[in-house]
This record gives C-alpha cells, sequence and structure tokens, in this order.
C-alpha cells in the first residue's frame, strides 16, 4: 500500500491542536518521524530532547487549527 505521507502529517498537526497549552506548545505523542517531517516543514521547531511537548511556529499554529476544522469540525 502506497502511503500519503503528506495526509499524516497533516492529519499528526491537526490532532496537536488538541493538546495545545502555553500559546504554542503541543504534546508529542505522536511518532518520530511524523514529528521530523513537521519540523523540516518549518511547522514545529525542534522537535530532539527531553521535553514532552513540542513549540508549534506561527505557521505550524495557523495551520494546526486549519486543519484541525477541517478535518475534525462538524459542519452545521
Amino acid at each position: 500500500m502506497d502511503i500519503d505521507e503528506d495526509k499524516i502529517d497533516e492529519a499528526a498537526l491537526a490532532l496537536m491542536y488538541l493538546t495545545l497549552h502555553d500559546n504554542c506548545r503541543a504534546w508529542k505523542q505522536i511518532d518520530w518521524e511524523v514529528t521530523n517531517r513537521l519540523y523540516d516543514k518549518g511547522l514545529i521547531c525542534n522537535p530532539v530532547g527531553k521535553a514532552k511537548s513540542v513549540v508549534l511556529t506561527d505557521e505550524g499554529l495557523k495551520q494546526s487549527e486549519k486543519l484541525f476544522n477541517k478535518l475534525f469540525a462538524q459542519n452545521k
């Protein structure tokens, strides 16, 4: 099966929106390969370290909210 890693990255970034705290931090319970790709795309700060959360960049924060609404919000 071919996997669309961009779609996985979008879903992971959207899920990070659920765990936002301190304005721009999200718990990093996402696969390392995914967080590395999000870092390479400039959406999160370097995920390597002992911290249990990762900092979303300004663009990552905007995209996270947008994708969360796109993927998970109910249209009424």
